[in-house]
């Protein structure tokens, strides 16, 4: 029997204990762009009928992208990285010891896992719910997750956005997802309103990011001054955003462009994401800051070279892509690698981009 048809036949029905609170973990560690892609899930969750108790657990540099969400009742937080770099180390026992305690005294009915690694599975094992829900293969990423699980769910069908694979998983409450609604963001940037950096640039502005989740995902330097030379003849300031390790990349395009394009001061999740907030327009890669300033409702364009955007596109009305990719998977995957097709030039981008903003 294939692992996607166990849910069917194995699923209990969501039970309503009168007066009893149904307690739910969602484990959604990383990174930032799923994590937004959550959201949606975790709206859905604490919208059932029950009207559960839910925690997230979330590792603690991405903790203010769940912390004041609506939807969110607690927030459990975990380091893997230094856990693993360091993995007999007193700190790292302690850390381990003490998430371990305080998710056993949560007493989980459910812990919903929709990342589906062998991390996040780990963390779905530490809290001891009664039932331990993962995504079925293929949805699932890492094969071995499998083993802490007592249920699996499979996702939405063919090549649907991962968050429609998402909310496929409040099947495993015995009800059924009330559509696809792009990630909301508006929350978050009430939360950071005060958090806007400043610098010389002036408004409008749009902002450009520079990284990416990896080279083969990333723009040639070259193009991206040429878009930003562009939006700088269309009235734009332009601000180049980075992150770490991504500086030097930053600075050699502000250097290529020249006059009304600045270097972004270095940044924060709560400072960037004010940044994205107040733009007028935003460019990038497949990033997590371009899904954030989606869900803000920023006009955002997304360039996609080696990632299927069916699968992991923005979500909302104020969103376009350039996608170069091609022979992306035609059925489900835990994956939106795509292999990269045609090239993508900055004439493109460009074009896109004013065709947004002018709308």
């Amino acid at each position: 029997m294939a692992e996607s048809e166990k849910f069917e036949i194995r699923n209990p029905k969501f039970e309503m204990r009168e007066g009893v609170v149904v307690r739910i973990v969602l484990v959604r560690l990383s990174a930032l762009g799923d994590i937004v892609h959550t959201w949606p899930l975790a709206c859905e969750l604490a919208a059932l009928e029950s009207e559960p108790h839910l925690s997230w657990v979330v590792e603690e540099p991405l903790k203010s992208l769940v912390e004041g969400h609506p939807a969110v009742d607690a927030v459990f937080t975990t380091r893997t990285g230094s856990w693993r770099r360091k993995p007999l180390a007193a700190t790292t026992r302690a850390e381990v010891g003490t998430l371990k305690t305080r998710l056993r005294e949560l007493q989980a009915d459910y812990a919903i896992d929709s990342q589906g690694t062998a991390k996040s599975a780990m963390v779905v094992r530490w809290t001891g719910a009664d039932r331990k829900i993962g995504l079925a293969r293929p949805w699932r990423r890492e094969w071995l997750a499998g083993l802490s699980y007592d249920r699996t769910v499979p996702g939405a069908p063919g090549r649907s956005h991962v968050v429609a694979t998402n909310l496929a998983m409040v099947r495993a409450l015995g009800t059924s997802p009330t559509g696809v609604a792009p990630p909301d963001g508006r929350w978050f940037l009430e939360k950071v309103a005060n958090r806007v950096p400043t610098g010389e640039w002036s408004t409008p502005y749009a902002v450009l990011l520079s990284g990416t989740g990896g080279p083969h995902k990333a723009l040639d330097q070259e193009s991206v001054a040429s878009v930003a030379c562009g939006l700088v003849s269309e009235g734009l300031s332009v601000v180049v955003a980075w992150g770490p390790g991504e500086r030097a990349l930053a600075s050699g395009i502000v250097e290529a462009a020249g006059s009304g394009v600045f270097l972004a001061p270095a940044t924060d999740i709560e400072e960037l994401a004010a940044l994205l907030g107040g733009a007028d327009l935003v460019i990038g890669g497949d990033t997590g800051p371009v899904h954030l300033a989606a869900s803000f409702g920023t006009p955002t364009v997304a360039v996609f070279l080696t990632s299927d955007p069916q699968r992991n596109g923005p979500l909302g009305s104020r969103t376009a892509v350039v996608s170069g990719a091609q022979d992306a998977p035609s059925g489900p995957t835990g994956s939106a690698r795509a292999r990269p097709g045609r090239p993508v030039d900055a004439g493109e981008i460009l074009r896109s981009a004013l065709d947004l903003i002018s709308i």
